[in-house]
């Protein structure tokens, strides 16, 4: 149990992919290698070593447009929790955006939020983590494969919602080897591998019913686990998901930092998942 005085922040590589992967699987989180390249090639990732160099602790600042940016991968390894490292690599990513003049955002775990709330985040939307073990029963139909102008649909209502473009984002996510771009009636979401588990989101609908039927439709057409990442303001949907198979797993929440402005637009149905927003 020694102090952290003496160990340096880093900024981290594309190399580091494997050693960040080792941190995240450790925290029994879903991101594979893939998705800590994108954050180590698209984004900063600040990162502390030990005495013998290796990884112990990561915070990623991942830049969108119109000046806004996500803090994720805040990651400590068990035996050196609780000394600041996280404090220490979280002032860092907020250092490094007061430079560039970024709004940053992140998605909480409640003991987090409590820690982030006192350094100046705020609240905005609250997220429901849901589980699907598996299918209940095989389907004969698959849902539908949207054609390649579904993308540019996808970008523009996350646009829409989010208030800023991530069209980058979703290109990369939508062009990994299996994923896929799905549509059901007025919802389209989008589908990606994990370490553990597939992954929708995010989802657009114009009502919960088309949402809850392409995320059944989604479920029982998978053979392993599947994760979606509801907004909890969408009371509808998490009701009929949990009535028909899928489970809680755990909250998170939306924060702003300096304060929570209004949106106008409705949130998505779920949205990409709390490493990225």
């Amino acid at each position: 149990m020694g102090a952290i005085d003496h160990l340096a922040i880093e900024t981290l590589g594309a190399d580091d992919a494997r050693d960040g992967l080792v941190l995240s699987t450790e925290a029994h989180w879903n991101q594979n290698e893939a998705d800590w390249r994108f954050f180590l090639t698209k984004g900063t990732v600040f990162g502390v070593r030990d005495g013998g160099g290796r990884l112990i602790a990561t915070a990623a600042l991942l830049p969108y447009t119109s000046n806004n940016a996500w803090i994720s991968m805040v990651l400590v390894t068990q035996n050196w929790r609780r000394r600041g490292l996280a404090t220490k690599l979280l002032d860092t990513c907020l250092q490094a955006a007061a430079k560039h003049e970024l709004t940053t955002w992140l998605d909480a775990t409640p003991a987090g939020a409590t820690v982030y709330g006192p350094l100046g985040f705020k609240p905005t939307l609250q997220l429901r983590r849901l589980r699907f073990a598996g299918p209940i029963s095989p389907m004969t139909t698959q849902p539908r494969l949207a054609a390649n102008s579904r993308l540019d649909d996808l970008i523009a209502r996350d646009h829409s919602a989010m208030g800023f473009d991530r069209g980058a984002l979703l290109r990369e996510l939508g062009g990994r080897s299996g994923s896929q771009i799905v549509s059901h009636g007025s919802a389209t979401a989008l589908i990606r591998g994990g370490r553990t588990a597939r992954h929708i989101g995010p989802l657009f609908a114009g009502d919960a019913g088309s949402a809850t039927a392409l995320v059944e439709t989604i479920a029982r057409s998978e053979t392993g686990p599947v994760l979606i990442d509801v907004v909890s303001e969408h009371d509808e949907l998490l009701k009929n998901l949990t009535s028909s198979g899928w489970a809680i797993e755990r909250p998170f929440q939306r924060m702003r930092f300096g304060g929570a402005p209004m949106q106008d637009a409705e949130p998505p149905f779920a949205v990409a998942g709390p490493e990225y927003g």
